[in-house]
């Protein structure tokens, strides 16, 4: 019988980074490992709550996030802060390096799996003689496409993207024919990804190329039925083992409704069951993107042209500190009153998805979206902000799984009457037929538990066999 491990996972901080390191971390532990959460206290303290089998099996460990004068605080997530100080969010994480090279020393794991950022971690690891992995969440084809270069001998190439422009085309060494590349106006949002205005700060991508070179394994969010091609590059990139871990798909009697919010539901829930079947579009961008004002007021009244039944679960903020609220046009509610609803605090997304009423999700491509909606079958229809959702539209877009909202090449901008045809489109027109019975088929890859969490023990194997 294969022994317990003890491996710790240490992801950025971010929701959208935190919960698929979740995810993984319950799979391991279901099967009898034990896992230790690295987080900050606030972090940990907003998570979801552990299943009470897996409890005895899963630590939530909280680290202290050092003031940065940057920083609101109680910011200690990006979901806090103003995008444009997510950078000194950076600075305090590697702030926690002491804290964590002590909880390191007294836990003796057997496997660390860390995220892009904690660039000084893979040699503490190494030190310590603690088998060290990096867990992306992102996909394999976005680690391709945004960097690091190669670095394996054979075909190792400097990385030669220095302008915004470079990157609205495939890179060099892709070998084969592709679409997925930036956007203008998406690279344009994130260039900083590339390059800091100042240079005391480590840009991601210099992170994420330390994080490559230093760790033993690369573990990607995929599977092999979906982007093998993609999957089978990173490796010959890299000169390194690389493992799909599954899609990682959170089911719904996993996301329990806290008591507090149960009512809320009940209530979401009622107004989704007047709807008619596979008729409501359900309106979400993540934790991390808010749109503009100028957006918010696109997207309403697009809503409302398009006549369809909607859900909206709109982000008004980013933290405290964040002081351009957005707010919806000026009687729109009242006149959608009925067919359209809003909401502006939490949403059990999952459950919403999981509703027959709902069959399209007009999303911002975040991977944790897209599998949330693909596990059900629902169509989508894709409005990209930041990080890596312009390469996942690309993706989405080449396989003919997703529709994306036209919008102007340099800056982004999209009108009300392109948000209400490609709604429409996709929900309702003969021409969309492509995309809504796509997201049928492809429920059955992504919602395919057996096949998904194959890849979890494919990767404990790999630990086991490969244990420093």
């Amino acid at each position: 019988m294969p022994k317990q491990f003890h491996i710790v996972m240490f992801p950025w901080l971010a929701f959208g980074h935190m919960i698929p390191y979740l995810e993984l971390a319950k799979l391991i532990a279901a099967r009898g490992h034990r896992v230790s959460f690295v987080s900050t206290s606030r972090n940990i303290d907003r998570l979801p709550r552990i299943p009470s089998d897996l409890s005895q099996l899963i630590s939530l460990v909280k680290l202290k996030l050092p003031p940065d004068e940057g920083l609101p605080l109680d910011a200690e997530a990006t979901i806090d802060v103003p995008y444009d100080k997510v950078h000194y969010l950076k600075r305090a994480y590697d702030g926690l390096q002491r804290e964590m090279t002590n909880f390191l020393e007294g836990s003796a794991p057997d496997w660390i799996l860390q995220d892009f950022a904690a660039h000084w971690l893979c040699p503490l690891a190494k030190r310590l003689e603690i088998g060290c992995a990096f867990f992306s969440i992102f996909s394999s084809s976005f680690l391709c496409v945004a960097g690091p270069p190669p670095i394996s001998d054979l075909l190792k190439m400097e990385d030669y993207r220095t302008a915004p422009e470079h990157f609205t085309v495939p890179p060099r060494w892709i070998p084969f024919q592709t679409s997925v590349a930036f956007r203008t106006y998406e690279i344009m949002k994130v260039f900083d990804y590339v390059q800091h205005a100042d240079p005391s700060l480590v840009t991601d991508l210099c992170r994420t190329e330390m994080v490559v070179r230093g760790c033993d394994l690369i573990c990607v969010r995929g599977c092999y039925e979906f982007d093998p091609e993609w999957i089978q590059l990173l490796e010959k990139l890299h000169g390194k083992p690389v493992l799909p871990v599954g899609q990682l798909a959170t089911s719904v009697s996993n996301q329990e409704v806290d008591e507090s919010i149960k009512e809320e539901w009940l209530t979401i829930k009622a107004w989704l069951d007047n709807q008619d079947p596979a008729s409501t579009v359900y309106v979400s961008f993540g934790s991390e993107a808010k749109p503009s004002q100028e957006e918010v007021t696109e997207l309403s009244n697009g809503l409302e042209m398009s006549g369809l039944p909607f859900f909206w679960a709109l982000r008004t903020r980013r933290g405290s500190s964040d002081e351009d609220v957005v707010k919806l046009p000026e009687g729109f509610e009242e006149r959608v009153a009925g067919r359209g609803l809003v909401y502006t605090s939490w949403v059990p997304q999952l459950k919403i998805l999981n509703h027959e009423s709902v069959g399209g999700f007009l999303s911002h491509s975040g991977w944790s979206s897209v599998v949330e909606a693909l596990q059900f079958g629902k169509a989508l229809v894709l409005i990209t902000f930041l990080a890596d959702q312009g390469i996942n539209a690309r993706i989405l877009e080449e396989k003919s799984m997703a529709y994306s909202v036209p919008r102007r090449e340099s800056d982004g901008w999209f009108s009300r009457e392109s948000v209400a045809q490609s709604l429409r489109l996709v929900m309702v027109e003969e021409d969309g037929i492509t995309y809504r019975d796509k997201a049928k088929e492809m429920s059955k890859l992504f919602g395919n538990r057996l096949l998904q969490d194959g890849y979890v023990d494919n990767l404990l194997d790999y630990l086991q066999s490969h244990n420093v």
